[in-house]
C-alpha cells in the first residue's frame, strides 16, 4: 500500500469512527468518565409547569383580553381545566371587582355587521341568538334577554347567558294579546354579588302598553313578573294613562336590589318596584326635549341611585335624581373635545349604558366610542353605523370546557331548555375578523 493510498484509508476511517455513537458502557469506559447528556441519542423534555404556576400565570391576562385567555384553553386539556374551574373565577373577581364591557348587541339591520360588537381589546365573538328571529331587549347579572320578533312562529322571551351558551325559553303572559313591550332581567339570589349568577334564579319584568277603544280605560300599562323558581307569571299591575307609550329605542337601567326604570321614545320614565310591585311615572328634565325628541338616556348615578346622561354636541351632561324631593340635580360635564373628525367637533348621541362597567356607548361621525364615566376616557369601538338601541355584555370571561354539559335552570314548566355554544375555537377569535365592519 503506497503512502498515498494509506492516508486516503485512514480519513475514511476517522470519518467512520465519527459517527460511531459510543454505547452506555463504552461511555462509563471514558477517560473522562460518562459523556454530558447532549452527546446521547434521546434528549429529555423539559419539565412541565405546575398547575398553580400555570393558573397564576394565567391570571395575569387582562379582563379586556378574552381572545387571548380563549387560545391559552385551546393548548390542553389541562389548561383548558385552570382556565374554567370555579376557584379561576373566584380569583378573577378577586383581582378585578369591577366586571368589563365585553361588547354589545344592537338593533342595527345591516346584515354585514355581526350580532355581537366586541368592546375589549382583543376581538372575540359570542354564537348570539339570531336576530332575524328575535330582538335583543336588556343585559344584566350575566343574562341577556331577547324577544321573539313576528317572524317568530310563537310569541316568547328567551334568556341566554353569553358566557356559558345556555339559553332559556318562557312563554310571554296569557294577560298580554298585543301592545308596544319591553323587558328586563333580574338575578334574584339572596346575598349575591353577581360575579357568577350563571344558573342561578333570576325573575323577568315584561311591560305593555295598550290602547284601548273605551275611551274610559283608553291608555293603559300593565307589568307582570315570571320567576325561575315558580316557573310561572305573577298577575299583572296596570295602571291608567293618558298616552301611549312606546319603549323601542332605550333600555332599562337597576337601581339597588329593586327599583327598575324605563324610558319612553317620548322622553318619559316609569318606574317599577319589583319588592312593592308598584307602577309610576315621572318626566326627564326639560332641557332634554329642547329638539323635540329625548337627547338622554338612562344610566347609574355617581352615588348608585338613579341618573341621566344628556347630549350637549359635543360635551355628555350627567343628571341625578334626588330620592327625597324627587327632582333633577344637574352634575359634572364630560368633554368630549377628543372625539372629532378632521379637527371638527362632531354631534354625540348617546345609545346605552353598561351597568356595572359604568361605561357610556356614543356615536359620533368618528365612530362608536365607549366613554369611562369617572375617568372620561374615550376608546373608539367600531365605525357608526347609525342610530340605534345598544345592549352592553357586561362581565369578566371565562372560557368554558369544551363539551360540558350545560347547566340547568331551576324547573318551571311551559319552557325548553336549550343550548348554544360560546366562543370556543380559535377561528372565532381570529384578531381581525371585525375589521370589514367595525
Amino acid at each position: 500500500m503506497t503512502k498515498g493510498t494509506y492516508q486516503l484509508a485512514s480519513s475514511r476511517h476517522h470519518r467512520r469512527a465519527r459517527r460511531i455513537v459510543p454505547t452506555a458502557a463504552a461511555a462509563a469506559m471514558a477517560p473522562g468518565g460518562p459523556l454530558p447528556e447532549c452527546c446521547s441519542r434521546k434528549k429529555r423534555l423539559p419539565p412541565a409547569l405546575l398547575q398553580e404556576l400555570v393558573e397564576e400565570i394565567l391570571l395575569r391576562i387582562p379582563p379586556d383580553d378574552p381572545a387571548t385567555l380563549l387560545r391559552a384553553s385551546l393548548v390542553c386539556k389541562s389548561w383548558c381545566k385552570a382556565v374554567s374551574n370555579g376557584w379561576f373565577r373566584r380569583t378573577l373577581h378577586q383581582l378585578h371587582p369591577s366586571p368589563t364591557a365585553l361588547g354589545l348587541l344592537h338593533d342595527w339591520h345591516d346584515e354585514a355587521i355581526p350580532t355581537f360588537i366586541p368592546a375589549t381589546a382583543s376581538p372575540f365573538s359570542l354564537a348570539v341568538p339570531d336576530r332575524l328571529l328575535w330582538r335583543a331587549v336588556d343585559c344584566r347579572h350575566g343574562r341577556a334577554l331577547f324577544l321573539s320578533k313576528p317572524k317568530f312562529p310563537a310569541k316568547e322571551l328567551l334568556v341566554w347567558e353569553p358566557i356559558t351558551g345556555d339559553q332559556l325559553r318562557v312563554p310571554l303572559p296569557v294577560a298580554f294579546q298585543f301592545g308596544h313591550t319591553t323587558a328586563a332581567v333580574v338575578c334574584t339570589a339572596d346575598g349575591c354579588n353577581h360575579h357568577d349568577c350563571h344558573g342561578g334564579p333570576f325573575c323577568v319584568l315584561f311591560l305593555f302598553s295598550v290602547y284601548n277603544e273605551d275611551p274610559d280605560d283608553q291608555f293603559n300599562t300593565s307589568a307582570c313578573v315570571y320567576s325561575s323558581e315558580t316557573g310561572a307569571w305573577g298577575e299583572p299591575t296596570s295602571m291608567r294613562d293618558t298616552f301611549i307609550v312606546d319603549f323601542d329605542n332605550y333600555s332599562s337601567v337597576l337601581v339597588g336590589r329593586s327599583l327598575l326604570y324605563f324610558m319612553t321614545d317620548g322622553g318619559f320614565i316609569l318606574e317599577y318596584d319589583l319588592a312593592r310591585h308598584r307602577l309610576a311615572w315621572f318626566d326627564t328634565p326639560d332641557s332634554c326635549h329642547d329638539k323635540g325628541w329625548p337627547t338622554c338616556i338612562l344610566m347609574l348615578a355617581e352615588d348608585g341611585g338613579l341618573g341621566l346622561v344628556e347630549e350637549l354636541d359635543p360635551h355628555l351632561q350627567l343628571w341625578s335624581r334626588d330620592a327625597v324631593d324627587a327632582r333633577w340635580v344637574p352634575g359634572r360635564i364630560i368633554c368630549l373635545q377628543s372625539l372629532s373628525l378632521n379637527g371638527a367637533p362632531c354631534p354625540v348621541h348617546v345609545l346605552g349604558f353598561a351597568e356595572g362597567a359604568n361605561v357610556i356607548f356614543a356615536t359620533t361621525a368618528a365612530g362608536l366610542f365607549a366613554i369611562q364615566v369617572r375617568s372620561g376616557k374615550a376608546t373608539r369601538v367600531c365605525d357608526d353605523h347609525g342610530y340605534g338601541k345598544l345592549i352592553p355584555i357586561v362581565g369578566l370571561y371565562t372560557p368554558m370546557p369544551r363539551g360540558q354539559r350545560s347547566r340547568k335552570f331551576p324547573p318551571a314548566s311551559g319552557y325548553q331548555h336549550l343550548r348554544i355554544g360560546s366562543a370556543t375555537s380559535l377561528e372565532e377569535v381570529r384578531e381581525g375578523s371585525f375589521e370589514s365592519c367595525c
